[in-house]
C-alpha cells in the first residue's frame, strides 16, 4: 500500500509537468505565423520582419500564412482552434481584437477569452488621402466639394479605422461618402490611384507609391500630432474635426491560442521586443512613419483595457449594423 501511494503521488507529480517541460523544449520545430490580412499590408510586413527575427534566435523556420476574409475572423478562428504549445502565433489588427466584437452579431472565436497577448506594434498615422482629381487640400475643401456629390472612399475592412473615418464624416460632418470596402490595403491603393474610388484613409507607407506618382494627396491625420514624415499635412484636430474617433490609435497585435505556456509567451515577447530594435524593422518603422517599435505582453494589454473601450463606444455611436 505504501509503495501504491508513492507511486500514485509520484504519477500525481508527473501529471503538472508537461507545460514546463513542453516550454524548456521550445521550440524544436517550425513556427507559423498566422496573418489575419493580405501580404502588401503593415500586418503582414510585421508578421514576415519579426517572424525572420524569431527564426534567427530560436534557430528553427518561421512561416507567415495569410488567412483572410471577414475583417480577421477567418485567421482568429483559425488561430483559437489550435494547439496551444506555441508553435502557432497570430498577426492581427485592432478591427479583429476589438471592433469586431459590435461589428458582428457572432463571432466564431470570443477575443478576450480565446488568446493571450504576445506584443502591440503601433501602426503610426493612417492619413486621410484623395484622388488628384479632387480639388482639395483640406477637410474644409473637401466638405465644400463633396456637398451634393455620389463620393466613394476605399477601406481595408469593415470596422477598420478607414471605415470609421467615412462613417463619422458622415455622421457628424455632414458628409455622404459610400465606404467601399476591400480585403486589405494592398488590394484598395491602386483604386485610389486610378480615381475608381476618390479617397481613402490607411498607413503612410502603403499610401506613399500614390501619393509619390502625384495621383492623390494627403488632407489630414488623426490623432493629436502632425506625422514628423508629413509635417505640413495638419491633423483631424487642428481642422476644427475633434471627434474621438480620429483621436483612436491604429495597431497590430501579435497574439497565441490560450493556454500557451507562459514561459513561451514571455519568450516571444521579449523576442518581439529585441526585433523592434534592429536595424531591418527600425527601416520599416522609418519608412511607414512610426514612432514607436514593438511593445511587450503587459503593454497590449494596457492598450486594450484603456483603449479599447473607447473605438466600442465610437463603433456604437456610428450605428454600424452588426453583420
Amino acid at each position: 500500500m505504501i509503495v501504491r501511494r508513492n507511486l500514485l503521488r509520484i504519477g500525481a507529480a508527473a501529471a503538472v509537468l508537461p507545460a514546463p517541460a513542453i516550454a524548456q523544449a521550445w521550440p524544436s520545430r517550425t513556427i507559423k505565423i498566422v496573418c489575419t490580412y493580405p501580404p502588401g499590408g503593415l500586418t503582414d510586413i510585421f508578421a514576415r520582419a519579426y517572424g525572420e527575427y524569431i527564426s534567427s534566435k530560436v534557430g528553427q523556420p518561421v512561416v507567415v500564412e495569410n488567412k483572410t476574409g471577414a475583417a480577421g475572423a477567418i485567421g482568429a478562428e483559425l488561430v483559437k482552434q489550435s494547439a496551444p504549445d506555441g508553435y502557432t502565433l497570430m498577426f492581427t489588427n485592432s478591427t479583429t481584437m476589438v471592433q469586431n466584437k459590435v461589428l458582428f452579431k457572432k463571432l466564431p472565436y470570443d477575443p478576450d477569452k480565446d488568446f493571450v497577448l504576445v506584443s502591440w506594434h503601433d501602426t503610426g498615422h493612417l492619413p486621410t488621402v484623395v484622388h488628384k482629381d479632387v480639388p482639395a487640400t483640406n477637410m474644409a475643401e473637401l466638405a465644400a466639394w463633396a456637398k451634393g456629390r455620389k463620393v466613394s472612399f476605399a477601406t481595408y475592412g469593415i470596422g477598420s479605422y478607414a471605415h470609421i473615418v467615412i462613417e463619422t464624416l458622415n455622421k457628424n460632418h455632414g458628409f455622404n461618402i459610400e465606404a467601399v470596402h476591400y480585403r486589405g490595403e494592398g488590394a484598395m491603393w491602386p483604386d485610389v490611384m486610378s480615381g475608381a474610388v476618390q479617397g481613402a484613409s490607411g498607413s503612410y507607407a502603403s499610401s506613399l507609391p500614390t501619393l509619390q506618382t502625384g495621383n492623390a494627396r494627403m488632407v489630414a491625420v488623426p490623432t493629436l500630432k502632425r506625422m514628423k514624415k508629413m509635417p505640413d499635412v495638419p491633423t483631424f484636430f487642428e481642422q476644427g474635426l475633434k471627434d474621438r474617433a480620429f483621436q483612436v490609435r491604429g495597431w497590430v497585435g501579435c497574439a497565441a491560442p490560450a493556454g500557451t505556456p507562459n514561459e513561451i509567451v514571455q519568450k516571444l515577447s521579449a523576442l518581439m521586443v529585441e526585433g523592434g530594435k534592429t536595424e531591418r524593422v527600425q527601416k520599416i518603422l522609418d519608412q511607414f512613419g512610426i514612432d514607436e517599435a514593438a511593445q511587450d505582453a503587459a503593454y497590449f494589454r494596457k492598450v486594450l483595457d484603456e483603449e479599447g473601450p473607447v473605438s466600442i463606444e465610437v463603433i456604437k455611436s456610428l450605428n454600424i449594423e452588426p453583420q
